[in-house]
């Protein structure tokens, strides 16, 4: 069975665990939205929330800067990413076309006890509060990933370094924040078993076309929301 996720075991040098530790809070707060895509970062205010020099907090930064959660603006600084419409439907466009590939690749590599965990992962999100209440789809990462667990479970490495690494974390971030669409979260979980039963299957070529349609669909979700946004604002504009 799956165990709940572990809190970081301490390092030898405090420098790198005061870093370590203020990259995941902040990493987690643009990521769940709660500092909002767009914001500009102070380091001092950062420094003076988190209770931590300007070295470790910097290499914070620079950490998030190469997850592609903060970007920096010249004359301005480091502010959170906020894509806009073009820039996110072609973040979908990419993982519709390889987590497809992962998903073909891990309908043929996947070993039977892989399997049995993906099950696993999926009846967690099934108990999820949030989930049962209609009020999104289970946010946790990496292992408690469905898609995670797919990426790696596709045996490339090149996928997972992408994927499961440098566009990860931004991906997430979309995910979480277009999870709460109403009926969304029922769909896609009725769309993950599908995915998974071809993945049992070794149905490469099912599994790969369930995931596209998948990825699809939130697509579609996003473009919708920006089509109601647009058409709720004064006189069309967005």
């Amino acid at each position: 069975m799956l165990e709940a996720p572990q809190a970081l075991a301490p390092v030898a040098d405090e420098s790198e665990t005061l870093s370590e530790n203020v990259f995941r809070r902040i990493q987690a707060a643009i990521v769940k939205g709660d500092i909002a895509p767009g914001s500009k970062i102070s380091e001092p205010e950062l420094a003076r929330t988190y209770g931590i020099s300007r070295g470790p907090l910097r290499e914070a930064i620079h950490r998030l800067e190469g997850q592609r959660l903060l970007v920096r603006v010249p004359h301005v600084g480091a502010r959170v990413v906020s894509l806009n419409h073009a820039e996110l439907i072609e973040l979908y466009e990419i993982r519709e076309s390889l987590e497809g590939m992962a998903c073909r690749l891990a309908a043929e590599r996947m070993t039977v006890a892989q399997i049995d965990e993906l099950r696993q992962v999926l009846d967690t999100h099934e108990r999820d509060a949030a989930f049962q209440a209609g009020l999104g789809y289970y946010q946790q990462e990496g292992d408690f990933d469905f898609h995670y667990r797919i990426i790696q479970g596709s045996g490339n490495q090149t996928l997972v370094k992408m994927l499961c690494g440098e566009l990860y974390q931004l991906v997430r971030m979309y995910r979480i924040q277009f999870s709460a669409t109403p009926n969304r979260p029922r769909q896609a979980f009725a769309e993950h078993h599908r995915i998974l039963d071809a993945i049992a299957d070794r149905d490469g070529e099912l599994a790969e076309l369930l995931m596209r349609r998948h990825i699809g669909a939130s697509k579609r979700n996003i473009e919708r929301h920006y089509q109601d946004a647009h058409n709720n604002s004064p006189r069309g504009e967005s």
